[in-house]
């Protein structure tokens, strides 16, 4: 994962997110008519800071990184002029404003799952349900997670992680229909925790990782994008049920917020449904892994 400072001396994860996010937004949509000469992607500076109230010297030093301490004002102001959705909001707060999120070098999220959450995967037995945790890392799933994705279970527990699987096991790209929507789901959920936890060095081990072993990381960790892990639709190609569409919801649990459960379900009577069905009941009753 890139330092925290840029070779200017700046927060360069600051500088990177506000740079993408003015390239993005189209003269149009501030109200400036764009000439035919016109050569720069988006706004420029002088745009953003007059659209924000800002003076053109301090939202230039903002952008570089320079502004210590930007106030809520500030960061609301550029919030509007660059409109940012509710999710980059607060991404653009964590990383303007990392005095206010952990800072330590120490992995940030607990390992250690509470009983009622196994519990819980088993009354889920039925259905394709995991555990994760910021860094993607599968902290514990039912039998039918590991039979429609892959066998976590059997990993040894530092493999266990969504991200390598979907950006380096090759079968990955194979189940997955739309890889790419998938994939990149993954890349904006964990620049989501970076702004989070600038420091952790678990998740600059894995963001080195998969940069280094995949041009497509790499061009969309690039990109700045951030969204949440929330929900959505996916279809799969299992190599025993064949074409599935599956819905998926994460849950945070209460007092562990970096810690989701992912469900995934079929739309009742639907020929996935069905599918699911099969897989359930050739796959042995799920137990707990100690």
């Amino acid at each position: 994962m890139a330092k925290a400072r840029s070779d200017s001396g700046g927060n360069k994860e600051l500088s990177d997110f506000l740079r993408s996010r003015r390239a993005r937004v189209k003269p149009e949509q501030a109200g400036i008519t764009a000439g035919a000469s016109r050569r720069v992607p988006g706004l420029r500076r002088e745009e953003v800071a007059l659209s924000a109230g800002l003076s053109v010297d301090y939202y230039i030093r903002l952008e570089r990184g320079r502004v210590a301490n930007a106030s809520e004002a500030v960061l609301e102001a550029v919030s509007r002029a660059l409109r940012l959705d509710d999710t980059e909001r607060a991404h653009l707060f964590n990383l303007a404003r990392p005095q206010s999120v952990v800072r330590s070098s120490k992995p940030a999220v607990p390992r250690r799952l509470r009983p009622g959450v196994y519990a819980l995967l088993e009354v889920l037995r039925d259905t394709p349900a995991m555990i994760v945790d910021g860094h993607m890392d599968v902290l514990a799933a039912n039998r039918m997670a590991c039979a429609l994705f892959i066998d976590f279970e059997a990993m040894p527990a530092r493999e266990r992680n969504l991200a390598r699987f979907t950006f380096l096991d090759p079968a990955a790209r194979e189940l997955f229909i739309d890889w790419d929507a998938a994939a990149r789901m993954i890349v904006t959920g964990l620049h989501l925790y970076a702004g989070r936890h600038p420091n952790d060095p678990q998740l600059a081990e894995l963001i080195d990782q998969l940069s280094a072993a995949d041009d497509d990381f790499r061009r969309w960790w690039a990109a700045q994008d951030v969204e949440k892990f929330a929900h959505g639709t996916r279809r799969y190609r299992h190599p025993l049920l064949g074409e599935v569409t599956l819905a998926h919801e994460t849950l945070i649990f209460p007092g562990e917020p970096e810690q989701w459960l992912i469900v995934n379900t079929a739309e009742p009577g639907s020929p996935s449904s069905q599918a699911l069905q099969v897989l359930a009941g050739r796959n042995a009753p799920w137990q707990r892994r100690v």
